[in-house]
């Protein structure tokens, strides 16, 4: 019986030779490098995969494509198969030291938000991520300030990984094919913020908060938080609205708001 793709898990397998190659010499594999692919699929990456590396984890949640793999794979002696949801998966447990792990995959455009959310939480144990996702979603994550795709997804982050677009692919790619384009990116993470953050949690409220109102100015926004002259003494235009905003400037707002409730409470 064919694997067929299931609609509901956001399943498109990639399929064209020439991108497989292309991916595969982007990601670089060492044959000592601890990797984990987020969905196998068919095998399409996972077997040229495997004839690199010493060994390779693949976390699948589809059953089906699990006892595929387990089948037809090169040398599965070097394969690991974890069936489960890559959203709950303890990535950290496959680090044999901190900044060591690899993750490559073609993540399900219904979850690619949530589950790069998820991967930062084990940042310190990740060095690089090769993911292929919605051309839409990778362009917001690598936007620069001022443009229609800087957001929320973008400044989030920057503040712990740095981002690089490095090709698109198109729907022939993939059976199905889908509607969108799709774009291979890097991210490369880090411990410890980029630029200085006093409470992490306040600067994703300024974050969210003044993206909720993205056509309104900071001044506007942040009204009931912090005052005109207030925004301006850290450099800011009040005037300003959140889009044109380097990343830094979000951190710069919020520890500004750390710093007021600190001196309020003692």
């Amino acid at each position: 019986m064919p694997l067929r793709p299931r609609k509901r898990l956001g399943q498109h397998f990639l399929h064209d030779p020439a991108v497989i190659d292309r991916l595969v010499r982007t990601i670089s594999p060492r044959e000592s490098d601890c990797m984990v692919e987020i969905g196998g699929g068919k095998g399409a990456l996972t077997f040229p995969l495997l004839q690199q590396l010493r060994q390779l984890h693949v976390i699948e949640l589809d059953d089906r494509l699990a006892d595929h793999l387990a089948r037809a794979a090169p040398m599965p002696q070097k394969l690991t198969i974890h069936r489960g949801d890559a959203l709950k998966f303890d990535f950290s447990s496959l680090a044999p030291a901190p900044d060591s792990l690899r993750v490559v995959g073609n993540l399900p455009y219904n979850i690619s938000t949530p589950l790069l959310f998820h991967l930062l939480e084990h940042r310190a144990t990740i060095k690089d991520m090769h993911l292929m996702l919605q051309k839409e979603v990778a362009h917001r994550m690598a936007a620069s300030p001022g443009g229609k795709d800087y957001g929320r997804l973008t400044v989030m982050l920057a503040l712990w990984a740095q981002t690089e677009a490095c090709f698109d692919i198109g729907p022939g790619a993939f059976s199905p094919a889908p509607r969108v384009r799709s774009t291979v990116v890097r991210v490369t993470t880090q411990l410890e913020p980029r630029f200085p953050v006093a409470d992490i949690n306040r600067f994703a409220d300024v974050v969210a908060l003044t993206f909720s109102m993205r056509r309104k100015t900071l001044a506007r926004s942040l009204r009931e938080h912090l005052s005109r002259d207030q925004i301006e003494s850290v450099g800011i235009d009040p005037g300003a609205r959140p889009e044109t905003l380097r990343p830094e400037d979000f951190a710069a707002l919020a520890n500004l708001q750390t710093a007021r409730s600190q001196s309020v409470r003692s």
